[in-house]
């Protein structure tokens, strides 16, 4: 069954356009989606879809029809509104025609860093949200086991996070703590600690690294902080050779992130 909303007062409607917001995706525990590519990969992921807004345009194309069926048939709850009103979900120009409302899953420390956890990526005040999606996306690539965002990163529920994720979202375990408890579990659990840092002598292919690693990402414009430094067990740099002076974060993680990998399969 699709329910038919026309009035932008309705509550659905208010609570879909308040998760715009990183406030009130932490108070509803909630984040959007948007498109038709990404709902259907939350659904293929298992992902906690609660429930999806479509515009007016959506069934004029036979396969989002049956995509419908696939979701009347799961339970999900599907809205069908104006496009102006559907219009204020989105901060895309051209729409799909379909919006979605994930709940968040809450993770644990016992869960991220459990007894198979071999690779790390901690990710020290990302700020820039394509970044920060083309990292998730990329750390998913590479076999990344989990990911823990310290204080000051971009929300991962950003709408452009979420869209340069193009769907890693769902698969990686991702968990937001301070500096001082994710260094603390990770020692306890023996994992060495690589930041990737300018000024050191150690080219990051030029290192062994340990069995367990957690490999340390730092802020695009100063890097990984003083004290984390000061906790890692190696530094690593990646050579520049032409005039640049540094890499992007995202190709820093990506190259850091595949040369770790092959000393874990």
């Amino acid at each position: 069954m699709i329910i038919s909303i026309s009035s932008k007062d309705n509550e659905k409607v208010k609570l879909t356009k308040s998760l715009l917001k990183s406030k009130n995706r932490i108070k509803e525990s909630k984040f959007l989606i948007e498109g038709f590519r990404i709902v259907t990969q939350a659904i293929d992921c298992n992902a906690d879809l609660q429930y999806v807004f479509i515009n007016e345009n959506f069934e004029i194309k036979e396969e989002h029809k049956k995509f419908l069926e696939v979701l009347k048939s799961r339970n999900i709850k599907i809205y069908k509104t104006t496009n102006k009103i559907f219009n204020d979900f989105i901060d895309t120009e051209n729409t799909q025609g379909i919006v979605g409302v994930v709940g968040t899953k809450e993770r644990k420390i016992e869960e991220i860093l459990s007894e198979d956890c071999r690779f790390v990526l901690i990710l020290d005040r990302i700020q820039d949200p394509g970044n920060m999606g083309t990292i998730i996306r990329t750390a998913d690539a590479a076999g990344v086991d989990a990911i823990i965002n310290l204080k000051g990163c971009v929300d991962i529920y950003n709408s452009k996070v979420i869209r340069s994720t193009m769907g890693s979202i769902f698969d990686m375990k991702i968990i937001n703590m301070t500096q001082h408890d994710a260094v603390k579990e990770l020692k306890n659990r023996n994992f060495e600690i690589v930041s990737s840092y300018l000024d050191t002598d150690n080219f990051y292919d030029g290192v062994e690294y340990n069995y367990k690693t957690a490999l340390v990402i730092g802020n695009e414009a100063n890097g990984v902080n003083d004290e984390l430094i000061k906790e890692s067990n190696t530094l690593v740099k990646i050579p520049i050779y032409g005039k640049a002076e540094s890499l992007n974060a995202a190709i820093s993680s990506a190259i850091l992130m595949y040369e770790i990998k092959k000393y874990m399969v």
